[in-house]
């Protein structure tokens, strides 16, 4: 009779998710730790919004990494960036979500829309006896409703504006046009100004009484 084999790689990993709830997924196995991950809300993180990711650490067996026994280092990297510093290194805290207790977690807030990759790494405290592991887990962040941020230009006043637009050498020469224009005009009216009271006055030829 045939029976199937279930290869060593497939025990641990079922030695691992026996203990998960079974909403969990995306787990992935690096030595003798799984991490589950997660990402909130709902797996679908916004650029400009905050998004709480945290990874359930096990051990083979079931027994639950809390972050204390564990030297762990958080880092977002660009997905199609190799060899790239991160983007950002959010500091890890203890969260207890769903049944688990303690286990590490992050507040991370996308710059911008794109596909990004988020490594744990970690490795056993005095207290604790594991392998040292990097899990990685990649989402694409879409469009969030968060108002950019106001560009430089935006919070200038309505003078700078003006001083940055006469820069333009456009502009330069349309100003001098307009003050040369404005000059001959002010010294034509002087002129006649001018002319106008070197005139003679007529004599009264009012009849003597």
């Amino acid at each position: 009779m045939y029976r199937p084999s279930i290869s060593c790689a497939g025990l641990l990993c079922l030695g691992f998710l026996t203990v998960l709830p079974a909403q969990a997924h995306r787990t992935e196995v690096s030595g003798d730790v799984a991490g589950t991950w997660h990402l909130e809300p709902n797996h679908s993180a916004r650029a400009g919004e905050p998004a709480r990711v945290w990874v359930a650490l096990t051990q083979q067996g079931g027994r639950v990494i809390p972050l204390e026994q564990c030297d762990c280092n958080l880092a977002v990297y660009r997905a199609n960036q190799t060899n790239a510093a991160p983007v950002m290194q959010p500091a890890l805290t203890a969260m207890s979500p769903e049944s688990f207790q303690n286990v590490p977690g992050a507040t991370i807030t996308f710059p911008e829309v794109g596909e990004y990759r988020i490594v744990l790494t970690g490795s056993p405290t005095a207290d604790a006896a594991f392998t040292p592991f990097e899990l990685s887990y990649t989402t694409v962040v879409a469009a969030g409703s968060a108002p950019s941020a106001p560009t430089p230009e935006s919070k200038l006043s309505l003078a700078d504006q003006t001083a940055t637009r006469l820069e333009e050498p456009g502009d330069r020469r349309r100003l001098w046009v307009a003050l040369a224009a404005g000059g001959v005009g002010l010294a034509i009216a002087a002129l006649l100004l001018l002319r106008r009271q070197n005139l003679p006055r007529p004599k009264d030829e009012s009849p003597n009484p």
